[in-house]
């Protein structure tokens, strides 16, 4: 049985990942931030494990690591924010700044981190980071630059993970989910959670180690970096 870890699980693209991969057969482990979270999502998929972290917390990332045993085949860092709007360069808040790239760049690297032993332990290995096309240097990032520059970031992190992971055989890819109609993306989103899940959920479900180093659209598309 295929064993998926999904961050943010509570809401958005990472609930509906949750939901579907359950509904697939796969064993799900999802993670929040709250104990209030953590009740809710239990309640909404009593079948789903739940972990309890802030995902800038590293200590509680280390030590719900520490109760996960057994191998996690797909690692989904899915949990991130916009930060700051659609504000210039001359005019943002830095400390708004650097939070946004403390959950958008710092902490999947803790995530994989912490769980990577687990990862390790599969047979078919895959890490998968939740990115957007917003971070390809090809796409006009004027006004945006914040969000932007946080998730080039991670998509030249995803590209050293694939390299350096290579050898033990783990598959990194970093995945477009679309503009989806969630908290971030808002109601005028092309995409619902639904849809974006389920073309995330059928490119990493097949995803093998040919696909290492890819930036991969929600509907399968494959995109230069």
């Amino acid at each position: 049985m295929t064993r998926i870890l999904v961050t943010g699980a509570g809401r958005g693209i990472g609930f509906e990942l949750a939901r579907q991969a359950l509904d697939k057969g796969w064993e799900v482990v999802g993670s929040v931030r709250t104990k209030d979270a953590a009740k809710s999502l239990k309640e909404r998929l009593p079948q789903i494990t739940v972990l309890e972290f802030d995902v800038t917390d590293g200590k509680a990332i280390k030590q719900a690591a520490r109760t996960l045993d057994g191998p996690v085949d797909i690692l989904v860092n899915n949990a991130g924010v916009y930060g700051p709007r659609d504000f210039p360069i001359a005019e943002i808040d830095c400390d708004a700044l650097q939070e946004l790239y403390e959950i958008n760049v710092i902490s999947p690297v803790r995530i994989v981190q912490a769980f990577l032993k687990n990862v390790r332990a599969s047979d078919s290995p895959r890490i998968v980071n939740i990115s957007s096309r917003l971070g390809l240097t090809w796409v006009s990032a004027a006004g945006k630059t914040a969000y932007c520059s946080s998730k080039a970031a991670l998509n030249r992190i995803t590209q050293g993970m694939s390299e350096e992971f290579a050898g033990d055989g783990i598959t990194c890819i970093a995945m477009h989910p679309g503009w989806v109609r969630t908290d971030m993306g808002g109601d005028a989103a092309d995409e619902a959670p639904e849809e974006s899940a389920a073309g995330i959920l059928e490119v990493i479900g097949s995803a093998g180690f040919k696909d290492n180093g890819s930036f991969i659209n929600f509907d399968g598309e494959r995109w230069n970096w």
